[in-house]
């Protein structure tokens, strides 16, 4: 074990994942949930495979609802001697659940809307055209009601889901209004698998960022690079090794770095400084940081930077 000198971490109120939403999420799930049965009696009835894979991915969006609110519910749990991070990470899990089981949805929709394709089947388009027009106005709703959470991946995941929806039912209005027009029932199929291509655009960002996080890497937003110029560029700095960034939940960012200094009689300037400043520059509120001298760095096992 080398000698080290270890300075307690300072960091800015840690802020629950999605903790001002919960009015959001009822109302949301549902609304959604009594969407998601409407599209599938309706979609049945009228014989649209195009408002079944709607409902498929309403359905997923209420899903996805629903996880994020039980992982902001969990997230507001204080730590423990077990768990001393708390529950914040739960709402990573969320997204990458949400996110993995809408891409699951995808295949379904598309096998289903390739055989309707060959086959074609009547379309009651009144039907589907009035339904999708209320599908509008649901998701249009519920996306306004997460618009202002752009900075938490699992609301922004809920806001971008539920304004793709908006804009997928009114993709169900102009299918239904063209069949009725031309006749050509193959264009339900086919809007299908547009929609099922909106879901698979709007998810990959979502899926990549949750695995990211959920294996600790370094959030979006934040270059490690330039974290590592700026610590290296501080007064009496000559070095920083050992440099890792990862996200605690979906809103809080943690940092650990060995920081070598020139001389010790400016460590706490230098953590009180570094602290505020990654807080305000990148977003990372949870930072500890081990001082080093050059002679206790030759000693860390931890040095170079390439070392884990």
């Amino acid at each position: 074990m080398h000698d080290h000198a270890h300075h307690p971490h300072d960091h800015v109120p840690a802020r629950a994942p999605g903790a001002s939403f919960g009015r959001a999420f009822a109302l949301g799930t549902v609304l959604n949930g009594g969407f998601v049965a409407a599209e599938v009696v309706f979609g049945i009835a009228a014989h649209s495979m195009a408002l079944l894979a709607d409902a498929v991915h309403n359905a997923g969006d209420v899903l996805a609802l629903l996880l994020a609110w039980g992982a902001a519910a969990l997230a507001r749990r204080l730590p423990s001697v077990r768990r001393t991070y708390g529950w914040g990470r739960g709402s990573i899990l969320a997204a990458l659940i949400n996110a993995a089981v809408l891409l699951v949805s995808v295949g379904a929709i598309t096998l289903e809307a390739v055989e309707r394709f060959l086959t074609p089947a009547p379309v009651a388009t009144a039907t589907v055209a009035w339904v999708a027009l209320a599908g509008i106005a649901i998701n249009g709703v519920t996306a306004w009601m997460f618009a202002r959470g752009h900075e938490d991946l699992n609301i922004r995941a809920t806001f971008l889901h539920m304004a793709a929806d908006a804009g997928v039912s009114a993709g169900v209005v102009v299918a239904a209004l063209l069949i009725a027009a031309t006749g050509l029932f193959w264009i339900d199929p086919v809007t299908s698998l547009l929609i099922a291509a909106v879901i698979v655009v709007g998810t990959w960002g979502v899926l990549r960022d949750s695995v990211n996080l959920a294996m600790d890497g370094v959030p979006s937003g934040i270059a490690c690079a330039d974290v590592e110029t700026y610590l290296v560029g501080l007064p009496g700095v000559t070095e920083v090794h050992d440099l890792h960034i990862w996200g605690l939940s979906t809103t809080e960012t943690a940092l650990t770095a060995h920081v070598v200094v020139a001389a010790r009689d400016g460590d706490e300037a230098l953590i009180a400084r570094a602290t505020h400043d990654l807080a305000v520059l990148f977003g990372i509120g949870h930072v500890t940081l081990q001082i080093e001298t050059e002679a206790l760095a030759d000693r860390c096992r931890l040095r170079p930077a390439d070392v884990v």
